[in-house]
């Protein structure tokens, strides 16, 4: 085995130092300000409708995986300190295709959140009169709803072309409103309105144990608490990341949950028996396109549905702006890697990558054709995200073997037991999603393949000198990890054929996982070849001179 340095190279930080002056807070308010966003506008209502009460059970569920996930990404958020992290472990451990594999579902996962926070405003809008048009009764958007629509992805593109991105960027007092205004609507909606017969009076979990697992994936329970990688990306920049990044990773999930439960608490509480009394899965009551400020409305609280009326624009609309952005970068990080194709590097006047905001602007428009719905999309978002976290736990079972002596500044306790498990866990969330989402996320995965794959293999035809270094061999695992997850899904209980039992399918799923992980780790890249990966990104980060 190749020696290595018991010190993280020098060179492994994003611009060649960073000053380590962040402290815990700093940490924590990033992950806390992301985490916070707009899923809580809808994640409650859609969770209750998919679980009964028992959506309490499934926020708890969600808040365990996303807390497992975190804590991997905690030890290698400090052992690799570079800007977008997520997406590049798994490029150290099994080299190009696998890199051009988690790049991509990276670049979905982006590209995916700005249309979901168009569609957030837009049933929000449902409150006026004029907007009232823009939805179908089942929410999803009508012909003039998605021409609405495809105008808001044109202004977050345009908004971003003329570089004004003040929205864009986070600040102590955007997250003070985003914390603020659920707050807000926690205890004033629940003075006065918390009837706790609400909790059995149609059944505790009126959907069993399926209902409770579907909603982790398809309410937004998963997608609401995600963000916690904020912290992660800061891990270069803390002052005592051995400490702070757990405190500050597990802190911001924890804050998250304690939010996110207790909205879910309050909105069942405070419901008039009347809007769920044919069932919870027919849950109804005027405005509740809009379910905080239509409740809020319902129970006398006019002036608090204008707040959150307001904050159903302001902070969907400055997420999506800040995910168009992003969107635009992981192009660019990906052709600057070579994958993609040199025009996405090209940068007008102002620096702005104009050929990926523009992708950006019709990979959201496309989006809004198979995800006509705020609910359609989540499903899709959550898949995304989980299979692009999904490769950190199988590159941190690569660095323990291979990378022994790498600076840990912080060490996963039990990392060798964890690490399958957070594996295991995520594949299940994706699992949960169903198969109705699961076939469309295939189906963006060969487009990318023949997308990135297309353009690496004319690269590497004409000998380019950013020609991706394919290792077919490193990550001979992915293609049986992907086809199996499908292949699993389409036989499942969750929206497939039905073939797998309940619980059934939860063994199927946790042996397969195992086997996949312990498959990737026999046959990953080399300690050489993994520390010839760091150096050759680092290169590819190196500021101009």
């Amino acid at each position: 085995m190749v020696s290595v340095e018991k010190t993280a190279p020098e060179d492994t930080r994003p611009s060649g130092g960073l000053r380590r002056d962040v402290g815990l807070i700093g940490l924590m308010w990033a992950s806390v300000g992301s985490i916070i966003g707009s899923g809580w506008l809808y994640g409650a209502e859609k969770a209750v409708g998919l679980a009964g009460p028992a959506a309490i059970i499934s926020w708890v569920i969600g808040a365990v995986a996303i807390v497992l996930l975190a804590l991997v990404h905690a030890e290698l958020g400090g052992m690799f300190p570079v800007a977008g992290g997520t997406a590049r472990y798994p490029h150290y451990a099994f080299g190009g295709l696998a890199g051009m594999s988690f790049g991509w579902f990276s670049w979905l996962q982006a590209a995916t959140v700005a249309p979901i926070e168009v569609e957030a405003m837009i049933g929000y809008a449902g409150h006026w009169k004029w907007a009232q048009h823009l939805q179908h009764t089942d929410q999803t958007l009508t012909a003039s709803g998605l021409l609405v629509a495809v105008v808001l992805m044109a202004l977050f593109v345009g908004v971003n072309f003329f570089g004004v991105r003040v929205l864009a960027h986070t600040n102590s007092a955007a997250t003070w409103w985003k914390i603020a205004v659920p707050l807000a609507a926690i205890f004033i909606i629940a003075i006065g309105n918390f009837h706790p017969s609400n909790f059995h009076s149609e059944g505790f979990a009126p959907f069993g144990a399926k209902g409770v697992l579907a909603a982790i994936s398809t309410s937004g329970i998963i997608f609401a608490l995600l963000g916690f990688e904020q912290a992660i990306q800061l891990a270069g920049e803390s002052r005592n990341p051995k400490k702070d990044l757990p405190r500050a990773t597990l802190g911001s999930v924890a804050i998250g949950a304690v939010i996110y439960v207790a909205l879910q608490v309050v909105f069942i509480a405070a419901l008039p028996h009347s809007t769920f009394a044919h069932g919870w899965a027919h849950l109804d009551y005027k405005g509740i396109s809009g379910p905080w400020a239509g409740l809020a409305t319902l129970v006398g609280l006019g002036w608090l549905a204008v707040v959150l009326y307001i904050d159903a624009v302001i902070s969907p609309g400055g997420t999506g702006l800040i995910y168009t952005t992003a969107t635009s970068r992981v192009s660019y990080g990906l052709a600057k890697n070579g994958y993609a194709p040199k025009l996405f590097t090209r940068t007008d006047s102002r620096g702005v990558p104009w050929f990926g905001l523009i992708m950006s602007f019709v990979t959201g428009v496309v989006c809004f054709l198979p995800f006509p719905s705020w609910q359609q999309l989540v499903g899709f978002i959550t898949s995304a995200s989980v299979l692009m976290y999904a490769g950190a736990p199988l590159a941190y079972g690569v660095f323990a073997d291979k990378l022994p002596n790498l600076e840990r500044p912080y060490r996963l306790p039990a990392g060798k037991v964890l690490s399958p498990l957070s594996f295991v866990v995520a594949n299940l969330i994706i699992y949960w999603s169903g198969w109705d989402i699961l076939w469309r996320l295939g189906i963006a995965i060969v487009l990318g393949y023949l997308l990135l794959g297309g353009y690496a293999f004319y690269a590497i035809g004409k000998n380019l000198p950013d020609a991706p270094r394919l290792d077919f061999r490193a990550a001979q695992w992915l293609p049986a990890y992907l086809l199996g997850m499908g292949l699993i899904s389409w036989q499942g209980g969750f929206g497939g054929q039905g073939h797998i039992a309940l619980w059934w399918d939860i063994v199927v799923i946790a042996v397969f996982s195992v086997g996949i992980y312990y498959w990737a780790k026999a046959t990953s890249s080399t300690a050489l070849d993994i520390e010839r990966s760091i150096d050759e990104v680092v290169v590819t980060d190196a500021p101009a001179h």
